[in-house]
């Protein structure tokens, strides 16, 4: 048993350690929102909070976060909506929106890190791949969300 929490709520999973975390969340979780992508760790679909760090659960083995606090897209804001989810919503962010979860937990763990990133630093941080394209309104969404709201002075 690898104990966990999970969006607060305390977890026994009953499985091997070598378990993807993206699976042990959705096949014995049944929380779906976090997606598989390329299983590589190259897409950032599968994009989970673990202790407050980004992480890719597709490699991240379910050993590794025994005792640690893991926070999905489901758990982000309750109740309501994240003001990134917000955000989102507000620019139109998603097409597909397979890779929206991944792009959402990513931009909050940046937004706690730089709370007006620049430009330099949505791109440094933002590595998840969207196969629509929506980069331009992500950065959008992530500035709308900022600290007053626009882009930070870019440093030359």
């Amino acid at each position: 048993m690898i104990p966990i929490s999970v969006n607060g709520k305390a977890q026994k999973l009953d499985v091997e350690e070598e378990m993807p975390l993206l699976w042990a969340l959705r096949d014995e979780l049944k929380l779906m929102g976090t997606k598989y992508g390329c299983g590589i760790a190259q897409c950032g679909a599968c994009t989970v909070h673990v202790d407050g760090e980004p992480v890719r659960s597709c490699i991240t083995p379910c050993g590794s976060v025994a005792g640690k606090k893991v926070l999905t897209i489901e758990g982000l804001s309750k109740p309501g909506l994240h003001k990134v989810q917000k955000a989102w919503i507000e620019h139109a962010v998603p097409q597909c929106g397979y890779c929206q979860a991944g792009m959402m937990m990513a931009a909050v763990a940046l937004l706690k890190k730089h709370p007006n990133p620049t430009d330099a630093q949505i791109d440094e941080a933002m590595t998840n791949l969207c196969r629509c394209g929506t980069y331009a309104r992500v950065r959008k969404a992530i500035h709308s969300v900022a600290a007053g709201g626009k882009p930070a002075a870019q440093k030359a």
